[in-house]
């Protein structure tokens, strides 16, 4: 059986969604990414940040960075770090809502998708 190139095509955005989902399946990840919203940070500023020791935050930062989740800046010997866009700090910031939602921590609001059906009332 042959798939048509559409399936082919979801199939594929589902396993880099997949790839995306395991760059977040770790804490100091999503310290790193949460972190890094705040602006450009040395590879050293981030390890104080996260609190873990520096080889280790670079090797994190590594793999983001393969992931195409950030990008680095050279500037002599150190290394500086951003976001590559707002999509990981998107990512990282309804997770941490869904976190608030499950600790019941989270302000009250309105979904989107609740309003929309509320004035259709």
């Amino acid at each position: 059986m042959r798939m048509n190139a559409d399936t082919q095509a979801a199939d594929e955005h589902v396993e880099l969604a997949v790839e995306v989902f395991s760059m977040l399946a770790d804490r100091t990840r999503v310290k790193i990414l949460l972190a890094l919203r705040d602006g450009e940070q040395s590879v050293g500023d981030l390890a104080a940040a996260v609190h873990k020791p520096t080889p280790g935050v670079s090797q994190h930062l590594a793999k983001l960075r393969l992931a195409r989740m950030v990008v680095a800046r050279h500037e002599g010997t150190r290394v500086y770090y951003r976001l590559a866009d707002d999509h990981a700090s998107e990512l990282v910031s309804v997770a941490m809502h869904q976190a608030e939602h499950m600790l019941g921590t989270a302000a009250e609001h309105i979904l989107v998708t609740d309003r929309a059906t509320n004035d259709r009332a």
